[in-house]
């Protein structure tokens, strides 16, 4: 591992939530680069000496594309100032009518790319980097209409392992989290199903639908997948973070998940935006032996921020506050 800062702040005095927000939020304006309306659910890697990412900007259109960018800590960023321009992979069909909400992995020799394609409606584009400077756009994992396409860290079983959350082509009113294994990262099957929506008297932040949010982590208690959940208010959608633990060898099946969320809009830059009132996690960086996380989050639609939380707490608090 290299020697790189962590992206780190220590919990406020006082605070006894599960998790906090960096005090100098949000860590990406929205008019960060100079043609963006925007900048959102964006993902981070670490890379190098530092930290690569690839960002969704909007621009003053309201196209949606994605950007690299580039920290040595994890807090600053230099975001390049034109979209990732991709190449053929392992397919000559790059079609793309928009691109966004990406998350990246690391996995074997290579940082794969997973975003909402627009493919006569959306569905999940693949695309692989070695450098974060040239990009191979892969065959898209699926039919339309699908999003929130979020690849394991590893193989499970020999197999490449996705969640995604199939939907239909608007501001989708509905979703459930499924599973999907590919034995070469091109043709995907075995879909099962991993987690739903909860009834409105149960958890009612998360009864509209769900979605997972950054790479999972394996823990010692199996994968801890951070996921936004949505209820369905008089003022419209209200997204939050909540945290579950998939089974290490069948991550279809789920031992823990978060009655309670473990971050919800709350402060100005969440509430008050494009699209109010949405914490929407898109990247998480860990370091076990510090006992450390850090989620980067979508804010409003409008900004990136980031919390910050000890990986056991947040384990401990999804075991102890289990629907």
């Amino acid at each position: 591992m290299q020697n790189r800062p962590f992206p780190w702040q220590d919990r406020p005095s006082g605070c006894q939530d599960v998790m906090w927000r960096y005090d100098a939020n949000p860590i990406i304006d929205r008019y960060a680069i100079p043609t963006s309306n925007s900048i959102f659910n964006s993902a981070v890697v670490p890379f190098k000496d530092g930290y690569a990412g690839v960002f969704r900007c909007d621009n003053k259109a309201v196209q949606m594309n994605i950007f690299a960018g580039f920290s040595k800590d994890g807090i600053n960023w230099d975001i390049n100032h034109e979209p990732i321009v991709m190449q053929a992979g392992n397919t000559t069909m790059i079609d793309s009518d928009y691109k966004y909400d990406p998350r990246v992995v690391f996995i074997e020799d290579r940082y794969w790319i997973t975003w909402c394609n627009g493919y006569h409606g959306p569905t999940i584009g693949i695309a692989y980097t070695f450098d974060f400077k040239e990009f191979f756009q892969c065959e898209n994992a699926f039919l339309p209409f699908n999003r929130n396409g979020v690849l394991f860290p590893k193989k499970i079983n020999g197999k490449y392992a996705m969640l995604s959350r199939p939907s239909d082509n608007g501001h989708t009113p509905f979703g459930d989290i499924y599973i999907s294994y590919s034995p070469d990262m091109k043709y995907w099957g075995e879909h099962r199903c991993v987690m739903k929506a909860t009834p409105f008297e149960d958890s009612a932040w998360q009864c509209t639908k769900i979605g997972a949010g950054p790479i999972p982590i394996l823990t010692n208690e199996g994968w801890l997948m951070i996921y936004h959940g949505v209820i369905t208010t008089c003022n419209g959608f209200r997204y939050a973070m909540g945290a579950a633990l998939l089974d290490e060898n069948e991550p279809d099946k789920v031992k823990y998940r978060t009655q309670p969320y473990i971050l919800g809009p709350a402060v100005d830059y969440e509430m008050q935006g494009d699209v109010p009132n949405v914490v929407f996690p898109c990247a998480a960086l860990h370091d076990t032996e510090e006992d450390k996380l850090a989620v980067y989050y979508g804010a409003a639609d409008t900004v990136v921020a980031l919390a910050f939380g000890k990986l056991s707490e947040v384990v401990q608090f999804t075991k102890e506050n289990s629907l």
